[in-house]
């Protein structure tokens, strides 16, 4: 789930600038200032999920990380169309709704992963969290570089500039949708073992 939830959330970073710039037209700084708007997004989904989870205990941390995958999957979908389609809205709409669906999610995400460390046997709940990060900080790395030679390969047989980062958008929407369906099996098998199963078995 880590891995493929990550890999995701990092496709995008390096090349929705040059995608704003080749397909839109935008500027240098107007494709900065389109990444300041998606990170304006992700701050307001971060304080989003804070405020409805340890606030008003509203929702759950799971169904944050299934929202929010699933929610930037969309965007991600509307960022594509926006391509070929003139809705009558900036690009920078989607951008933000992206940025507010990433935030959700990667909170939500972090707050699961950080409870589930507590479940199984005892004593391991720095191993687990360990592991987590290193396959998160893996493939944020993978993600980004897999984003940017898609987006060059794909340039080659291409002569819309918008068709190489059209496909390289939906295979990000698609890992988004599958992290949103781990999500629930993963955090549902460990609420049912937990109350099921003596601790070692859980490992």
């Amino acid at each position: 789930f880590v891995a493929v939830s990550m890999t995701a959330y990092f496709m995008q970073e390096l090349i929705l600038e040059p995608y704003a710039g080749l397909v839109f037209g935008l500027t240098p700084g107007q494709t900065t200032s389109l990444s300041g708007i998606q990170n304006g997004g992700v701050f307001l989904g971060m304080l989003a999920v804070g405020i409805t989870v340890s606030g008003l205990k509203i929702g759950s941390l799971r169904l944050w990380v299934f929202l929010g995958c699933f929610g930037s999957s969309l965007s991600l979908t509307a960022i594509t169309l926006f391509a070929y389609h003139d809705f009558g809205l900036s690009i920078s709409f989607p951008v933000a709704i992206l940025g507010f669906c990433n935030g959700a999610f990667a909170v939500g995400a972090i707050g699961s992963m950080m409870q589930l460390a507590g479940n199984g046997i005892l004593n391991r709940e720095g191993t687990r969290m360990g592991l987590w990060g290193a396959s998160q900080a893996i493939a944020a790395g993978f993600g980004g570089l897999l984003g940017t030679i898609l987006v060059d390969l794909l340039r080659l047989y291409f002569l819309n500039p918008a068709d190489p980062f059209a496909l390289v958008f939906s295979f990000e929407a698609i890992l988004f949708i599958l992290a949103a369906f781990l999500s629930l099996k993963i955090i549902d098998s460990n609420q049912v073992l937990s109350t099921t199963q003596p601790l070692g078995v859980l490992d």
